[in-house]
């Protein structure tokens, strides 16, 4: 390695000097640690051994294939898909939801031809951002049906109301993120089946460690009316980001997320998701750790993640002023205000999460949310736990007690979002020039601020903000 390649590096170090820890259980949110670093180093030597490969033409590049078949087969074997079977491993959760959604699209518009009418997703209003994402990529009607404010939990039925003859796609998540909670999987593909609907189940989060959980109830392709179920690589399959697998039960249904070409003077394009030219490292990544783990593997460090999931959710239990919503199922814990003690008892979970960052853990603000039928979700702190947090149980749960002791009794506008917009608004540029000089952002400010304003007028607000954090300098200057 020359001089100059040591500088290159170096100034990546000073780069990654700002970032969140990716390993050792600080980080409860984004990173998915399995805690065993030999796992680690083997999916960097996979990654390396196929730096140079092209995902587009796995006829080109037979290991692609190869790879992905492997990947798919074992997640069909756990996930429970039926003969025939198939799909793609893409880039993540959110481009495998986007292929469901644009497939139940396509199959929408077949059935229909001549049909003027926008096509509709109807999911619960804690279904993922992807849902919404690709509804708007792909021009349908995102329909969201409010949960229970106190459990996060859907009433079925209440989906079902919404199912019409313009549905092309309904949802259940498994669990949803916001509160990692299950939704009623069995009841919601039922109501789909019965209208002729596809079902897609959203197990991004839980595909991988769901299996393994302890008295789960049923929610993957085995339930009568699922046709199709996301689930991410670099969640609970451990593997570095991005990998993630769609599975499609009914093969007509999975052919509708192919994009092919043979008009124009070039090579024959066909395209099984939404990128081209694309790298195979994360693919080989993935393979490799999923290839080492097998489901013994995946079950051995599961059985440790429920032991360290009920740790942590006894330590909240036991904290004054603070309550976890709903029953989640898996490794996801939302944490709100416990309206039910005084007002001086209560924990503002925003300015919680700010007080146990301060003690080194990040903790994920998620803002109160008013849904259609104007009920109001509560602000929420969120938790993911992963095997690499059973190092850090003992600090993280002395940190979360502390945290809660420093803000008991703070009022920042409890339990629901704040009415009416703050008199000035802050400039988004030099918030983000700020946060670009300091290293540091008022997380609980913004999220209040989110709360505050009218969804889309915070979107935009958040648009600028990050455009101006992200920009090079010049374009800053």
């Amino acid at each position: 390695m020359t001089e100059h390649d040591e500088q290159v590096l170096s100034l990546l170090d000073t780069y990654r000097a700002h970032d969140a820890p990716t390993h050792g259980g600080r980080v409860l949110s984004y990173v998915y640690d399995s805690g065993l670093a030999e796992l680690d180093a083997l999916a960097g030597r996979a990654a390396a051994r196929v730096q140079a490969v092209n995902g587009l033409d796995p006829t080109t590049f037979p290991s692609v294939a190869l790879m992905q078949a492997d990947l798919l087969a074992f997640a069909r074997e756990v996930l429970h898909g039926p003969p025939g079977t198939s799909g793609a491993v893409t880039s993540g959760g959110t481009e495998s939801i986007m292929l469901a959604v644009l497939a139940a699209r396509d199959r929408w518009r077949e059935s229909r031809p001549g049909d003027g009418r926008t096509p509709r997703v109807v999911a619960p209003s804690t279904a993922h951002a992807a849902f919404h994402k690709a509804a708007h990529y792909l021009g349908l009607e995102m329909v969201t049906v409010p949960v229970d404010p106190r459990t996060g939990t859907l009433e079925a039925d209440r989906l079902a109301d919404h199912l019409d003859d313009a549905t092309a796609l309904t949802v259940a998540s498994a669990p949803a993120y916001p509160h990692g909670v299950l939704d009623p999987v069995e009841e919601i593909a039922a109501a789909a089946a019965g209208r002729g609907i596809p079902c897609h189940v959203d197990a991004c989060v839980g595909g991988f460690v769901l299996p393994w959980w302890e008295r789960t109830p049923p929610w993957d392709l085995a339930v009568a009316g699922v046709t199709s179920i996301s689930a991410d690589l670099h969640k609970f399959g451990y593997a570095p980001k991005g990998a993630s697998v769609l599975l499609v039960a009914d093969p007509a249904l999975d052919r509708a997320r192919y994009y092919a070409l043979t008009d124009w003077p070039g090579y024959p394009v066909v395209n099984p998701t939404v990128l081209g030219s694309r790298s195979a490292m994360s693919l080989a990544a993935a393979w490799a750790v999923v290839t080492r783990l097998g489901t013994q593997g995946y079950a051995e460090l599961t059985a440790g993640l429920v032991g360290v999931t009920a740790t942590v959710r006894q330590v909240v239990d036991g904290i004054p002023g603070l309550r976890v919503v709903g029953g989640p199922t898996g490794p996801l814990l939302a944490v709100g205000t416990d309206p039910d003690v005084p007002e001086p008892e209560r924990v503002d979970p925003h300015a919680w999460a700010q007080a146990v960052a301060a003690r080194g853990f990040v903790l994920q603000g998620q803002p109160a949310l008013t849904q259609a039928d104007w009920t109001v979700l509560p602000r929420t702190t969120h938790l993911t736990l992963t095997p690499a947090s059973a190092g850090v149980l003992d600090e993280l749960g002395a940190a979360l007690r502390a945290g809660a002791d420093d803000v008991r009794g703070r009022a920042l506008g409890l339990g629901a979002a704040p009415a009416g917009a703050p008199a000035e608004l802050p400039d988004p540029v030099a918030l983000a020039q700020a946060a670009r000089e300091s290293g540091e952002l008022d997380l609980p400010a913004v999220l209040a601020l989110i709360e505050a304003l009218p969804r889309e007028q915070s979107a935009s607000l958040l648009v600028d903000f990050l455009a101006a954090f992200t920009a090079p300098p010049a374009a800053r200057a």
